[in-house]
């Protein structure tokens, strides 16, 4: 079974776009293809963004959403790293995916280091679509 960390860009990319990649993503982890991994950071930062006034989002699909998540993915504790970050909010993403041993599904390679955990949608729905 695939193993990913989706990076928060990817799923508001998903619910505000439905035919587009992220959305693709979201549905292998909604449809059990791939499991979502996260730590307690990520589903604040999950919450936090996807509540806010710009996107209009309902409460309680958001609410619905991340307890789906919640309930059918797996909780990690991370191992810190050290490195630093242009972005230190993305180093939870990537403490996450080193530690769960998992796949990092972002819109932003570039605020991550040079690693083969680290695809963006397109690439990661081709590993996808090559284990189903």
């Amino acid at each position: 079974m695939l193993k990913a960390v989706i990076d928060t860009n990817i799923l508001v990319s998903a619910l505000l776009t439905p035919s587009g990649r992220p959305a693709r993503v979201l549905d292998h982890v909604l449809n059990g293809n791939v499991i979502l991994c996260y730590d307690s950071r990520i589903i604040a930062e999950y919450q936090e963004v996807l509540l806010r006034a710009k996107f209009e989002f309902d409460k309680r699909a958001v609410k619905q959403v991340i307890d789906f998540l919640i309930r059918s993915g797996i909780s990690i504790v991370p191992a810190p790293i050290l490195d630093t970050f242009e972005d230190e909010d993305d180093k939870v993403f990537y403490e996450v995916a080193k530690s769960a041993r998992a796949y990092l599904v972002t819109g932003n390679k570039k605020h991550f280091p040079k690693d083969s955990i680290i695809f963006a949608p397109q690439e990661f729905l081709s590993i996808v679509d090559n284990s189903l």
